[in-house]
């Protein structure tokens, strides 16, 4: 018995290990070993989750779940104030949006999904 799994395509079982590459005899697919990895097995991606731990994406509404001051200004954003439209970003805070205030750079942590 092959320990070869069967093909992606067809499904079929008459399959063979081809150098680096699986090969199906029935349809001629040939795929990788490694490309066939388990959804579950693949390392979560940079995903970036809220007070919560929903997961966050551009565009969502969220909520200030914390006063937070503003550093350099006297501004004071307050917890339950509603952001529309965020933005991802990469780096030490995750989320860029828009208020009455001007632009902010936020983390993750002090924000809700709505």
């Amino acid at each position: 018995m092959s320990d070869v799994p069967p093909c992606p395509n067809c499904a079929q079982e008459n399959t063979y290990p081809d150098g680096t590459l699986n090969v199906c005899a029935d349809c001629g697919h040939e795929w990788s070993p490694h490309s066939m990895q388990a959804p579950d097995d693949l390392p979560e991606m940079n995903v970036i989750r809220d007070a919560n731990g929903n997961a966050l994406s551009d565009g969502d509404s969220v909520v200030l779940v914390k006063d937070l001051r503003v550093k350099g200004s006297s501004i004071t954003l307050k917890v339950g104030t509603r952001v529309k439209s965020i933005r991802l970003v990469e780096g030490d805070h995750e989320v860029d949006c828009r208020m009455d205030g001007g632009s902010f750079m936020l983390k993750a942590c002090y924000l809700k999904k709505v």
